[in-house]
């Protein structure tokens, strides 16, 4: 490789800024007496999006601020902190009547946390309505549980915390079910910086999941009345007094933030991407192993009901529109016409992992493992008895006759496994039994489809409405090790503020399909020249109509489909690539940004500067790494012609996969 090329070659950690230089543990914080608390509700919950950013976050947190950083939640360990100072306010506060709890929780970076019984402030709930009402004439109903007024006092907490030094406070609220705590704050004219942070707007799941055309009529919806039709507009109250209460207000995406500045009327101020805690292979190659590992396993499962050497998958909450299943099923059905007109010999087998009610497992699908179990078991057992006839013979000086190798025994075992591998019907397609299966919107969308693994359907689906643990009977492996053995992610949602399955999919190194009315997907199409060069696959479900959606979907599953081995691992390699970009320890800049932002309006003597150069980072075209032999390159996956200064030096590299695209189109063109 010529030095020229070599010097426009990206690494990982190049020209993108990082928290390194911040990472001190907390020293610079503590000689400032800089505290910084995180409030949400998903720590005791472990559910959503939210948990996964509070609980990944956590170590780059500590790394940055030390035991200066405290997580307000809701079970961990208890146990004293370690600032004598918030162990006297806590004390305080229970003296008072509130029952805490606090402690290490028990994630990377052990950071404190502190948990808050709500019940124990229930005798005050009365007063904390009437003081919310008389303030900002929002009522809330008795019955709601949700949007109970937790009111935790900081301000108690902030004075302990500034003796001697005043404290600088900075508390971040996720979510609007924390909400009421930021109003507090401001009402109380408590000297705390607030950063408020929405994952996805209240009002904008109501709607999406209305099935309205929702983004082409941000602009047009009466926010009040909308929200009062769903019987919500308390909790939009809360929401939308946090928003414009804070000093600084952030949502996790672009298209979250457009969301925010129509139903809101705020605009945020910081877009601060959910990244996760990124653990590095020492080698390349030991990802692609756990890959092989993974896939075997799922395949012990596929084995007893079809074979299908290519497994896509999507995952998520049972939310059939905005998760982007109708859309999924749909493609699916195009591809299974796809394969069977053109290449018959391919079968994909499409995982659906949406939990449901369900009351047992699927006999059909217990037995198909069992029987496939029961011929691996019976053909190990005669393998090890043809290797000891096979030594005892070639010991005697001659070469075994084919009779003497398996004995009849032996034939009728055999025999009696194929024969009870034979079913009267077809594979089933749910691997539990659904409760009110006649009205379950997956299974209606599979049966208008005609998708009922079939003998000629070269598309299989295993619908499994259950999370994935690694006490399964049937796969034996948890989400993160299914999703490592799939080769495809497929997430074509029509809401999603974030998306961390594909997120997910990108650290693991499996490439995925997402849209560009996910936040992941525009962050992508933002920081990378060319996204399908590295497995990254982004359909359009905003500027085209909902039939081009379907198109582009099945076209981009279509490909991948008629990739081979080689270009599989290839891929991997390259989707791998992108995991620093997903890390911690660059994205959680933003938030640092976002808590010196907050700190520079209460405390305008704060001098610390917010880093400037933040999301300066494109990924160019990928070029293999390392590269490929010049006698194998026409097998190697490639970007698209546009947008490289590379394109004259990979031209070899490119020829294949240009070659299949254009194959596909026309395939694609004749089905039109």
């Amino acid at each position: 490789m010529s030095h020229e090329r070599a010097s426009r070659r990206f690494y990982r950690g190049e020209s993108y800024s990082n928290l390194m230089t911040c990472m001190d543990h907390g020293m610079q914080a503590e000689e400032e007496n800089r505290w910084s608390f995180e409030v949400s509700w998903e720590a005791a919950n472990k559910v959503g999006g939210i948990y996964t950013v509070v609980r990944s976050k956590a170590y780059v947190s500590t790394e940055e601020l030390g035991d200066q950083s405290i997580v307000l939640e809701l079970k961990s360990r208890e146990g004293p902190l370690a600032s004598e100072a918030l162990n006297r306010a806590l004390e305080s506060q229970r003296q008072k009547g509130f029952k805490l709890h606090a402690g290490r929780w028990l994630v990377d970076g052990n950071p404190q946390i502190i948990l808050m019984d709500i019940g124990s402030a229930a005798w005050k709930l009365d007063e904390y309505k009437n003081e919310l009402w008389n303030k900002t004439n929002i009522g809330v109903p008795h019955l709601d549980i949700e949007a109970r007024c937790h009111y935790f006092r900081l301000k108690n907490i902030a004075e302990e915390l500034g003796e001697g030094t005043p404290a600088r406070v900075v508390a971040h609220f996720h979510e609007w079910q924390a909400s009421i705590g930021l109003i507090a704050l401001r009402t109380r004219h408590v000297k705390v910086a607030t950063v408020f942070t929405t994952h996805a707007t209240l009002l904008g799941r109501y709607l999406c999941a209305g099935s309205i055309d929702f983004y082409n009529n941000l602009d047009k919806f009466s926010v009040d009345e909308e929200a009062g039709k769903r019987q919500i507009y308390h909790r939009y109250c809360m929401e939308r007094a946090a928003a414009h209460l804070s000093h600084t207000f952030t949502t996790v995406s672009d298209i979250t933030g457009l969301e925010a500045e129509h139903l809101l009327k705020r605009k945020p101020e910081i877009i601060t991407p959910n990244g996760l805690n990124v653990k590095k292979f020492s080698a390349l190659h030991e990802f692609q192993n756990l890959h092989a590992v993974c896939k075997e396993k799922i395949h012990e499962f596929v084995r007893g009901h079809f074979y299908g050497p290519c497994t896509f998958f999507t995952a998520g909450r049972y939310e059939f529109g905005n998760k982007g299943a109708d859309v999924f099923i749909e493609a699916l059905a195009r591809l299974n016409h796809y394969l069977n007109t053109a290449h018959p010999e391919l079968t994909v087998v499409a995982f659906l992992i949406f939990p449901a009610k369900t009351n047992n497992f699927n006999v059909e699908s217990l037995r198909g493992h069992a029987v496939t179990k029961s011929l691996k078991d019976t053909i190990n057992d005669i393998e090890t008895k043809i290797g000891k006839r096979m030594y005892e013979i070639c010991l005697s000086g001659r070469l075994p006759e084919t009779a003497e190798l398996l004995e009849k025994e032996e034939l009728v075992r055999l025999k009696r496994c194929i024969f009870s591998l034979q079913r009267d019907g077809l594979p089933p397609i749910t691997t539990h039994n659904i409760v009110d299966d006649w009205r379950d919107s997956i299974l209606n969308s599979i049966r208008r489809c005609n998708l009922f693994n079939t003998t000629h359907d070269r598309v299989k689906i295993v619908f499994h409405p259950e999370f994935l643990t690694s006490t399964n009977p049937l796969f034996g492996l948890d989400y993160e090790e299914f999703v490592r053995g799939c080769h495809l992610g497929v997430f074509p949602s029509y809401y999603e503020p974030w998306g961390y399955t594909p997120a997910e999919c990108t650290v693991m190194g499996i490439p995925s399909i997402t849209t560009n009315l996910s936040g992941f997907g525009c962050f992508m199409q933002e920081h990378i020249a060319d996204p399908m060069s590295y497995g990254i696959y982004i359909v359009d479900r905003r500027f085209v109509s909902l039939e081009d959606s379907i198109r582009q979907l099945t076209q981009y599953m279509y490909e991948f489909a008629r990739l081979n081995r080689r270009q599989r691992i290839i891929q991997r390699n390259r989707t791998e690539r992108l995991s620093d970009m997903l890390d911690w320890r660059n994205l959680g800049i933003y938030y640092r940004q976002a808590r010196i932002k907050a700190l520079h309006k209460v405390f305008p003597d704060y001098k610390e500067e917010m880093e400037s150069a933040i999301g300066t980072l494109r990924y160019p075209r990928p070029l293999s790494e390392p590269p490929s032999p010049s006698s194998s390159r026409v097998t190697t996956p490639a970007a698209s012609v546009h947008g490289s200064d590379d394109e004259s030096d990979s031209v070899d590299e490119e020829g294949e996969l240009e070659e299949l695209r254009g194959n596909g189109q026309q395939c694609v063109n004749v089905f039109r």
